[in-house]
């Protein structure tokens, strides 16, 4: 592993357990034993190792995410599959994603305002709806492909929450019912 995609990792896994302001850099260089002045030739400040976090963690669980959906079909099939792969999350059986604390994004976007990071979230978010809609298209719906695609994230971001905030590791399933009714035909 290069020093840059050690920092990344161990920075991630900082960050994902207790939070980016909570984490200094040299807790990130005690954890990975690279010196301050490697960290500062790949990475200018912590903000800019913060961006690379955030466009490996979105990488990381598109690729998974993405996997895991089309291993289950096309349209309906891989939507649903979504909800499966979210309860495997949940219930920590996705060493990728390390142990279930909740969806980095949403807690990453709620350290900061107005920042070049809550671009970055929103947009992890929004490419997961584009998935999503890509997925629906002539799928039969009462809703048009991008409202449904839109109801399915809700759902998605409500088991995340759900999951973490409550403990609920049922969420997933509970979500996917209510996707299905979203299927049905008029």
């Amino acid at each position: 592993m290069t020093k840059p995609d050690l920092l990344i990792h161990a920075a991630f896994k900082l960050f994902y357990e207790n939070g980016i302001h909570a984490v200094g850099i040299n807790r990130i260089l005690q954890e990975t034993g690279v010196a301050k002045k490697t960290l500062y030739h790949h990475f200018a400040s912590k903000e800019a190792l913060l961006e690379a976090v955030l466009v490996y963690r979105d990488q990381t669980f598109m690729d998974w995410l993405t996997a895991r959906m089309m291993a289950a079909g096309e349209g309906k099939l891989a939507v649903l599959a979504l909800f499966d792969a979210l309860d495997d999350w949940f219930h920590d059986r996705v060493e990728v994603l390390l142990p279930f604390k909740g969806c980095f994004f949403m807690k990453a976007n709620g350290e900061f305002s107005d920042h070049i990071v809550n671009g970055l979230c929103q947009r992890h978010k929004q490419n997961i709806t584009a998935f999503i809609q890509a997925n629906l298209v002539g799928q039969v719906s009462k809703l048009a492909p991008a409202d449904l695609a839109q109801s399915i994230s809700v759902l998605k971001e409500g088991a995340i929450a759900q999951a973490y905030v409550a403990g609920d590791l049922n969420a997933a399933k509970r979500a996917k019912a209510m996707a299905v009714a979203l299927f049905a035909e008029e």
